[in-house]
């Protein structure tokens, strides 16, 4: 009897163990969906190529994530860099949970299957909108009103492409045209876009859906010579200021300021940018390749945070991931935090005209002139534009250099 009786428990906890062993994430590539409103969900596609690492993708854009842990049937999906977090349980249909990003208090319904479509429509496209469109978001609100040019490519109903602002542009944006029907999408961990419109006569009406907390409306006519206002020359140095000054903690708990001895007498690279910030993190992946091509020059970078998380503490565990996945060896101070506000910015740096965009980079030279003032960042998903910019990054910083 005795026998019997633990034959029968050794086959309990078996089966035990069977029941509570850890759901994975199944090799494959998914359509995933996040709920926008009660009608509309924004999609993206990813790839799971391990039970620990995936692939999100958006046209050209591959986005790599190895920081996934499970908790029984879930699975927590950290992005890198950013702070947005998916929580989602596994079952035989796929995945469902939330994408949150906690210090904003923002969260969004997911859920994720089996699928290699993006938008499922098929419909034949009745225009092709390969090309430049010019593009104002919010054309009926004075305040709010700002301008884009929007850069598509279209194979078949197939639709890539981004919208370039004076601040930055909106990633890499993936969809489909059917009918006269546009849609876009993009998400890349910090932020979550979905672009709708009705295309009709080279016009364009449509909807920008940034995740499910802002939404403004858009229109776009056909444009290939339209242009946006020079970059170069929308941030500038205030009457009565010849140079630029601050005084910001790093995470070592020093003080760095431009007059320290490791800035006199070099040509200085000054970043205005913020950990939470896609088009900044393009940024500080080039200027780090940069920095570590030109070290031994007299050249240094030094980067200035402005992040909204509310605690010192976490701006600098943030400023410290950043540092690590990307490799960035120049320091970032913390500027501010509590807040990503501009207005607040130019409390800071008083001495600009406006803190406009993140990014913003400053140049100064070897007598610590300011030389130029870059506003805004275009990222690898404005192509050529992309290209033009390292090059006139490159030639002016050798300028610089030569002086």
């Amino acid at each position: 009897m005795k026998y019997i009786f633990v034959i029968i428990l050794a086959v309990f906890m078996y089966s035990c163990h069977q029941n509570t062993k850890l759901k994975t994430l199944e090799k494959g590539r998914y359509r995933a969906e996040l709920k926008v409103n009660d009608t509309l969900n924004l999609p993206f596609n990813f790839e799971v190529i391990s039970e620990n690492e995936m692939r999100i993708i958006n046209a050209e854009e591959v986005i790599e994530v190895k920081d996934i842990t499970y908790d029984n049937d879930s699975v927590h999906i950290q992005m890198p860099v950013f702070e947005g977090l998916i929580v989602a349980k596994i079952d035989e249909e796929g995945l469902k949970g939330r994408f949150e990003i906690p210090s904003l208090n923002r969260d969004m319904a997911f859920k994720a299957e089996k699928g290699d479509s993006r938008f499922k429509n098929s419909e034949e496209p009745k225009v092709n909108i390969s090309g430049n469109w010019e593009t104002v978001f919010s054309p009926d609100v004075k305040d709010d009103k700002y301008i884009a040019k929007g850069i598509f490519k279209q194979d078949g109903n197939k639709v890539t492409g981004t919208f370039r602002t004076t601040t930055g542009d909106y990633r890499f944006l993936e969809g489909v045209l059917y009918g006269n029907q546009l849609q876009l999408s993009t998400f890349d961990g910090a932020h979550a876009f979905l672009f709708t419109a009705e295309v009709k006569d080279s016009m364009m009406h449509g909807m920008f859906y940034s995740g499910n907390h802002w939404k403004e409306p858009f229109t776009a006519i056909r444009n290939e010579t339209f242009e946006l206002p020079d970059a170069n020359k929308l941030t500038y140095l205030k009457e009565g200021y010849e140079n630029l000054t601050f005084s910001f903690p790093d995470e070592n708990g020093g003080t760095v300021s431009l007059e320290d001895e490791r800035f006199k007498d070099k040509v200085v690279v000054v970043q205005i940018m913020g950990t939470w910030c896609p088009n900044c993190l393009d940024e500080s992946k080039y200027y780090s390749e940069f920095y570590k091509t030109h070290k031994n020059k007299d050249l240094e970078f030094v980067a200035l945070a402005f992040e909204y998380v509310k605690t010192q503490v976490k701006a600098f565990r943030n400023i410290q991931r950043l540092k690590q996945d990307v490799g960035i060896t120049y320091p970032i101070l913390l500027a501010q935090y509590g807040s990503a506000s501009k207005v607040k910015a130019n409390e800071k740096l008083p001495m600009l005209n406006h803190v406009l965009s993140y990014p913003t980079t400053i140049f100064i030279d070897k007598k610590g002139q300011v030389r130029k003032i870059h506003t805004g960042f275009n990222g690898p998903a404005t192509g050529e534009k992309y290209t033009g910019f390292k090059k006139e990054f490159e030639g002016f910083v050798d300028g610089l250099l030569s002086e």
